[in-house]
């Protein structure tokens, strides 16, 4: 990647949410039982090219979206502030944070099934050139209209509906931003405000599931895109075994194993353990994740972890392996999944795990997006017999139960 794509991203999640009705600020409304916020800050942060993350909450429940978002492990949130009265003094209190960043991304956090993909495509085009939205050509006739009556049929082949993300070349969306505010004028959009400079906006062909939740309808659709079970209220969690129609559950198994060397951390479930040896791997060579990645991949037919980051890619050297595991999990949310509850079972003759179990628990379960009771670990020896009896290595199994419908798109 070149240093003019590297980014940051500003998601907006300040408003609050009346047409949806409800007690919750929008921010914290639950899709799929995940608040909307976390969706969309999960999905941005799994860009390559975002490096860190501004999100701007309404002023009464900063404190409440910081504890949200550190409890679940999104590491390139930077900070999080206040925003103002109008979605455009929110984006100018998140870009306040940046600094001269090349590219500056702005995001909806009410848009929470965004693709990481889309979030990349969108800066590259920016950082090319110099402005891009994710959007939607129109493709149905369009009718302007004089009260009830049409007017003129428009043409559909210039006409697309704007979505975010919407990336800019930082300086020239702070000027934007600035002349705006000297003028008084208040647009839609970032992209009307870089327009009114004369610059024009690059668009980037985005998902049709990647919708703006503002009405109930809205918040059901997005629940049935995510697996969720369709005719709940908008305020309601499910219950942990409720199925909806056209639901099913799947179970995945994975297992994974690795070499004791000297030299290495040894990293089990996201944890680093005190050992004189650790795994020996292209990534952290952290089993216990591995083993849950698979069995994620295979419940939601996925493939496995070698298709999804091939062994001796660059990429991949070194890898934080709780990371990838976060991937794996909105990958399997975009293919129409969510995670019910994951058993594993970690074989090592020594180090003793059980003192790190409840830690590996938690960090697992911020990863995966479910409560800590979700995710089980066990560890056993092999009585002395075998290769990891001989402490040459550490093994782990994994089966993990996901619901859904399957009904989107399947990675390729």
């Amino acid at each position: 990647m070149t240093s003019a794509a590297r980014a940051a991203a500003v998601i907006v999640a300040a408003g609050r949410g009346e047409r949806l009705g409800g007690p919750l600020p929008k921010a914290f409304v639950p899709v799929a039982g995940v608040p909307m916020l976390l969706h969309a800050a999960r999905r941005v942060e799994l860009s390559p090219l975002v490096d860190r993350i501004v999100v701007v909450v309404g002023a009464p429940d900063v404190d409440r979206a910081r504890v949200l978002l550190a409890e679940h492990g999104l590491r390139k949130v930077a900070s999080v502030v206040p925003g103002g009265t109008h979605r455009q003094d929110s984006v100018y209190a998140g870009l306040s944070q940046l600094d001269e960043v090349p590219v500056s991304v702005v995001h909806d956090g009410a848009r929470p099934l965004v693709t990481p993909e889309v979030v990349t495509a969108v800066i590259l085009a920016a950082a090319e050139a110099g402005a891009a939205s994710a959007g939607l050509p129109v493709r149905e006739t369009v009718k302007l209209i004089d009260g009830r009556d049409a007017t003129q049929t428009l043409d559909r082949d210039q006409l697309w509906v704007a979505h975010t993300p919407q990336a800019f070349r930082t300086p020239l969306l702070k000027e934007a931003h600035r002349r705006a505010r000297t003028d008084g004028f208040y647009g839609t959009d970032d992209a009307v405000l870089v327009e009114r400079l004369g610059h024009a906006v690059r668009m980037i062909e985005d998902s049709p599931r990647n919708l703006k939740v503002t009405v109930p309808a809205d918040l059901e659709l997005a629940g049935v895109y995510l697996g969720e079970r369709s005719g709940r209220g908008p305020h309601q969690d499910a219950p942990a075994n409720s199925w909806g129609v056209g639901q099913m559950v799947r179970t995945g198994v994975g297992y994974d194993a690795h070499r004791l060397v000297m030299g290495r951390t040894l990293r089990l479930g996201g944890v680093e353990i005190p050992s004189p040896r650790g795994l020996a791997g292209h990534s952290d060579a952290d089993v216990l994740v591995h083993a849950i990645m698979d069995a994620l991949l295979g419940g939601a037919g996925l493939g496995d972890i070698g298709r999804h980051f091939p062994p001796g890619d660059p990429a991949y050297k070194d890898a934080d392996s709780i990371e990838l595991l976060r991937r794996v999990a909105s990958l399997a949310a975009d293919a129409g999944w969510r995670v019910l509850h994951v058993d594993s079972t970690v074989l090592a003759e020594a180090p003793r795990l059980a003192p790190h179990i409840s830690k590996m628990q938690e960090r697992l379960a911020a990863a995966l997006g479910v409560d800590a009771s979700a995710v089980n670990i066990k560890a056993t020896t092999t009585e002395g017999m075998g290769a990891i009896g001989r402490g040459e290595g550490i093994a782990a199994h994994a089966v993990a139960t996901l619901m859904g419908t399957g009904t989107r798109d399947q990675v390729k």
